[in-house]
């Protein structure tokens, strides 16, 4: 109730923002009228879609009031032309930072309307800067290289200069002075969004798809850190990786972010590695716990997720990878713990199965929710004695089944049919890292 409150009043305050600011600038109050109206239906429309916010309105904000100043101060201090005004700045910037080509298909077009009624209700202007908006936030789409930004302004401004001529047909002469002003906005737009995205990445705490590709640089120093200090929780976090980029690439979630929050899932683990089987060169786990309690052993383990947030925020990490630190266990229950204090606890000291269980939260997205299926997978698989395909095939259900019905997957957007999907990746991905190997005959000399 109070978050909501607070929600209403910031909007309040927001619409009266806006209508102020169109007020002291002498912009027509359509144009607050038009952002209102978008942010609405967005808080409408991702609401019903989703549980989880999937972007903030202070990012929003900014991005179109950036092309409304711009618009602004072109149309009444300079005598530039208006094909000049920067809109593929805002296209671009949206689907990088959210990477979400529909968000940015609505701000396209509230932002293209409210600078064509600052024009002076120039519907040409409107419908050239929504094309190359549209074009240039396709093209940025999955972005993977910064030079796919720079490709993709200057086709952008082809494509608006194209749209120039094409809609100033009658006035062919005039148009083809619009060409020179078209290619050299969007050529630009893109320079600017390739210098000043880490500035963006900053300040809307987003993790683009280059930040990303910046973390899964084995040189980051917690990867490094864990290579030496933790390799067991190193090796089952790469094949995590994978697992997660595949599933999430077959259901249509982000297979990057999915991939490099498994990278760092884990980090947790580095302080305290011994504790861990996938550590123990014996595989014997109870070497490390041996003289513990299980009371304390699972303290050990279960604290490797707070102790992971600890340093994903030293290390400066995006709260998008830490959200897969403290969410990749879910609320699930320390099993193994478990048993052995119901097996030694005495009779009259009871032991709560909610003491043996993760803080959670439980998976929030998509993405979050696969590197706990794939997690616990690989795990599971790894223990198995028999690794045929058609047991790993079975153990694969088993552990997706058994989070299911725990509850672990309640809060994220997964369906049955992403499950069964996300079922079939692993089955195929764990087969073959696990394969079956044939004995060589010894060479006898």
């Amino acid at each position: 109730m109070k978050k909501c409150l607070i929600n209403s009043l910031l909007f309040f305050l927001s619409s009266v923002g806006l209508f102020l600011i169109s007020y002291i600038s002498e912009i027509s109050y359509l144009v607050p009228i038009i952002l209102l109206t978008l942010f609405i239906y967005l808080k409408y429309y991702y609401q019903r879609l989703f549980k989880h916010p999937r972007y903030n309105y202070l990012a929003l904000g900014l991005l179109l009031t950036m092309a409304i100043v711009a618009a602004k101060a072109l149309v009444t201090y300079s005598e530039l032309s208006i094909y000049y005004i920067p809109l593929a700045v805002v296209s671009m910037l949206c689907t990088i930072l959210f990477n979400d080509i529909g968000l940015s298909f609505v701000l396209t077009l509230a932002a293209s309307l409210s600078l064509g009624i600052i024009t002076g209700g120039n519907l040409d202007l409107t419908c050239v800067l929504f094309i190359g908006g549209i074009f240039s936030s396709i093209l940025v789409l999955n972005l993977r290289r910064r030079s796919q930004i720079i490709k993709a302004g200057i086709f952008a401004g082809v494509i608006q200069a194209f749209s120039t001529i094409f809609i100033n047909s009658p006035y062919f002469k005039e148009s083809i002075e619009l060409i020179l002003p078209n290619l050299l906005n969007c050529a630009l737009s893109s320079v600017f969004v390739s210098g000043a995205l880490p500035v963006f990445e900053y300040l809307f705490d987003v993790a683009s798809n280059i930040k990303l590709l910046e973390l899964s640089d084995f040189n980051h120093p917690l990867l490094k850190r864990m290579v030496l200090e933790a390799a067991g929780t190193y090796h089952h976090s790469l094949v995590v990786g994978n697992l997660s980029e595949a599933a999430a690439e077959a259901i249509g979630a982000n297979s990057l972010l999915a991939r490099i929050g498994a990278y760092y899932h884990d980090i947790g683990k580095i302080d305290k590695a011994e504790y861990f089987i996938e550590n123990q060169p014996t595989e014997n786990l109870t070497t490390a716990h041996e003289q513990l309690k299980p009371s304390i052993s699972k303290m050990v383990i279960m604290n490797h997720v707070k102790e992971g947030l600890e340093l994903g925020e030293k290390y400066k990490l995006n709260h998008a990878i830490l959200d897969f630190i403290v969410q990749h266990h879910g609320t699930s229950l320390v099993f193994y713990f478990y048993c052995r204090a119901l097996e030694n606890e005495k009779v009259e000291d009871e032991v709560e199965e909610e003491g043996f269980r993760y803080s959670g939260p439980k998976p929030q997205t998509k993405e979050t929710a696969i590197v706990l299926l794939a997690d616990s997978a690989e795990g599971a698989t790894r223990a198995l004695g028999e690794r045929s395909p058609k047991k790993i095939y079975e153990l694969v259900r088993k552990v997706i089944n058994n989070k299911f019905i725990d509850g672990q997957l309640d809060e994220c957007e997964l369906t049955l049919s992403d499950l069964e999907n996300i079922a079939s990746v692993f089955t195929k991905i764990l087969s073959a890292v696990y394969h079956v190997r044939i004995m060589y005959p010894q060479e006898e000399r």
